[in-house]
């Protein structure tokens, strides 16, 4: 049955579900799956409609993290997610945070929610992302401790996730968002790190999320504070638009249900009834 069923995003900041995944939210959210998202960071140090941290504008850490919370749980009943779980990690150091705690606190998400699919970022971060990697990382171990009675067992009962994926962009979907915002960089240890597509052989999952575009951008707009370097996308032609909201691209890192190389269509392919 389709409502026993149940999908999790394991993401790092917010607004990384709306641009990450959010038509596989919404399309799995409207056919009845409960959804669920965590957010490890509030993104208290990212931008305040395109001002820096510390130049005159910016209403300070603190005050983006109100902010940016309020937004997430707008774009997240958006989406139609049911259980919406949001940690206060720093933003831009989840690497630095300390790994067992964080691995505790996804087990105990996953053994109080259930899903048998969960998403997070593949091991490249998206672009080289700290807090991407991290949160991949993180995940991946906290399903293989979920599973495990031994585990921390006052974190509640044992959980067997079924079936884990990797967001996995394709060039073409990174090139619709380079024509948006130019090149996508992050900057770590003095190093500058650029997207990384996948192959469009490896990947093993894409997902027709084409009927729910009005579903992510309503959830894209309610992160007003990013949507400076958002507005760039209302002007994408529309190869490109299709190519960021009409298919999402995933890596099935491991599944216990199914496998080989036939592509799949479904994140529930061997789940269902």
């Amino acid at each position: 049955m389709t409502n026993d069923l149940g999908l999790m995003a394991v993401l790092a900041h917010p607004d990384d579900e709306a641009l990450g995944c959010g038509g596989t939210l919404a399309k799995y959210a409207a056919e009845g799956i409960a959804t669920a998202l965590v957010t490890a960071t509030c993104g208290q140090r990212g931008r305040y409609k395109g001002i820096r941290p510390g130049e005159a504008g910016h209403p300070g850490a603190g005050a983006l993290e109100r902010i940016r919370q309020q937004e997430l749980r707008c774009a997240a009943d958006t989406l139609g997610i049911r259980d919406l779980s949001l940690f206060d990690y720093q933003d831009q150091d989840l690497d630095r945070a300390e790994p067992a705690e964080v691995v505790r606190r996804i087990v105990e998400q996953l053994r109080r929610v259930r899903p048998q699919v969960v998403l997070t970022f593949g091991p490249e971060g998206a672009y080289g992302h700290a807090d991407h990697i991290a949160v991949s990382q993180l995940t991946t171990a906290a399903i293989v401790a979920a599973a495990d009675p031994a585990y921390a067992p006052t974190s509640g009962a044992p959980h067997t996730v079924s079936k884990l994926y990797y967001l996995a962009w394709p060039a073409s979907t990174w090139a619709a968002y380079e024509a948006a915002f130019h090149t996508v960089v992050s900057h770590v240890d003095g190093v500058e790190r650029r997207t990384v597509p996948w192959p469009d052989w490896a990947v093993t999952t894409v997902i027709d999320t084409r009927a729910h575009w009005p579903k992510v951008w309503e959830a894209i707009a309610c992160h007003e504070s990013q949507v400076a370097g958002y507005e760039r996308l209302k002007g994408l032609s529309p190869e490109h638009h299709e190519a960021l909201w009409g298919w999402q691209w995933f890596y099935r890192a491991f599944s216990l249900v199914n496998g080989g190389r036939q592509r799949e269509t479904d994140l529930f392919e061997g789940l269902r009834g």
